[in-house]
Formats: structure tokens, C-alpha cells, sequence
């Protein structure tokens, strides 16, 4: 579903990716965990088509949704208009939006339950609420191939639940490809099947999930110890820093 092979990015004069492969199997999940600034978006925006590589191959087999970590419009569209642009490459030129369009937006605002902004204008939700009217978007467009930047940044636990639920009900019953950006290695311990590690725009890690990510490269990723904590009674665990706050490294 996805290759990616000696991938190099260049933006603004300067290279933000150096010699990057990737590959992900159709039907499973990759996580992207990396620092600030390492070049996240930038290979999401790659991987979609919005950022031509300077150089190296890359194969998308399938149709492509896409979610922005960030999205705003210029004109007051109401969140049922937004999903309804997911239907754009469904519909002939100068055609409006039928009413299977319609029924099919709709049953992602009722898979979302977020049914009741429909007729809100999309400029006025909060950003947790925009990231979920644009993940319904995409899926409008009956992708293959979901890919999110940072689909749980704006919002808060229970609905990060609802959206590492969705993505991995997509992945089992309908075998959907999905990769998505996160800078919290729970999601990639939650659903992921794989993990791409970006130390920085040339130096990775990449593989299946149980291999990849462990407190040794997750502490070579964020410069800072990470330690595997586990749960008791729960066949579960997750990873925390080790944050080193005794102000030495500002002292003058």
C-alpha cells in the first residue's frame, strides 16, 4: 500500500528528509512518532501528494483520505458542507452533492457521534470538534489509504478514545490502511501494527511495533530517559518520561 524508498525532501533550500524507506503492508496501522520539528508533516504532507520529493520513489496503491493537523476555511461552510467535499471526486464536474452523498455523510457525522454539528458553521467548533468533522470527511471519500497528522492533538481522553477505536474498527472490518503522526507512544502501543521512529531527517527507526518501540529508542528519540511502565491486572502498558526538572541546564 505504501513504499517508500532513498525519499529526500527538501524545503525552503534546506533538507528535511534524507534518504527515508518505508514500507507499509496493505490493512495495517503505522504510527509516526518524533521531536519537534524532525519533519513529521512534512512526510505526511509527502506521503499525500501536497510536498513533491526532491528525489527517491514512492508508490501509494489506492485512494487517499487525508487529515490536516490544522484546517480552517474562509467562508462559514457548516460541518455537513465540509464532509460533503469529501464526496468531490465521486461527482462530475459542476455536479451537486446527490442524496446517496448525502446519506453517506451523514453516517460518519452518527460512526463519529457527532451528529449534532451538522448545521454549526465549521469555523466556530472547538479544534477538537473540527479534527472530527474533518476525519468524517475523509472517510466520506471512501478512501483506501487514511492518513492523519496528529489526529488526537486538540482533543482530550475520551475522544482520543473514540478516534484510536475508529481507526482500528476500520483496520479490522474493513481493512483499511492507516498512517498517522502522534507524539504520545500509548496510540502506537493501542493500534499500531507498525511504528516509524524519526530521530531526524536522516536517522530512523522502522518496524513492527513490538520490535520498535521500546525505552531504548523511544529515549534516543526525545533526547530524555523513557521508561515501560505496566499495569497491574491488565495484560497492558504503556511508556512515560523520566523528565529531568532540577533547572541545571537554564542556570547561567
Amino acid at each position: 500500500m505504501i513504499e517508500v524508498s532513498g525519499l529526500t525532501v527538501e524545503r525552503g533550500g534546506k533538507t528535511i528528509l534524507r534518504d527515508y524507506s518505508v514500507s507499509l503492508e496493505r490493512g495495517r496501522i503505522l504510527a509516526v512518532l518524533g521531536a519537534n520539528g524532525v519533519g513529521k508533516t512534512t512526510l505526511i504532507n509527502t506521503l499525500v501528494g501536497v510536498i513533491k520529493p526532491k528525489s527517491g520513489r514512492l508508490s501509494i496503491g489506492g485512494r487517499v483520505g487525508f487529515v490536516p493537523q490544522l484546517f480552517e476555511v474562509p467562508f462559514s461552510y457548516s460541518a455537513l458542507d465540509i464532509v460533503l467535499m469529501g464526496r468531490a471526486r465521486h461527482l462530475g464536474l459542476f455536479s451537486a452533492p446527490g442524496k446517496r452523498d448525502f446519506e453517506i455523510a451523514r453516517r460518519y457525522f452518527h460512526m463519529l457521534a457527532i451528529e449534532h454539528l451538522q448545521q454549526q458553521a465549521f469555523n466556530s467548533l472547538s479544534g477538537g470538534q473540527r479534527q472530527l468533522v474533518m476525519i468524517a470527511q475523509a472517510l466520506a471519500s471512501e478512501c483506501e489509504l487514511l492518513v492523519l497528522d496528529e489526529p488526537c492533538a486538540a482533543l482530550d481522553y475520551k475522544n482520543q478514545d473514540k478516534v484510536l477505536c475508529l481507526l482500528e474498527h476500520l483496520r479490522n472490518e474493513h481493512g483499511m490502511t492507516i498512517a498517522f503522526s502522534t507524539h504520545m507512544p500509548q496510540h502506537a502501543v493501542e493500534i499500531a501494527s507498525d511504528v516509524l521512529l524519526m530521530t531526524s531527517g536522516s536517522s530512523y527507526v522502522c518496524g513492527p511495533t513490538d520490535e520498535a518501540l521500546s525505552p531504548e529508542n523511544l529515549s534516543d528519540l526525545y533526547d530524555l530517559p523513557i521508561a515501560r511502565a505496566d499495569f497491574d491486572g491488565l495484560a497492558k502498558h504503556t511508556y512515560a518520561p523520566v523528565f529531568r526538572h532540577d533547572g541545571a541546564r537554564f542556570n547561567g
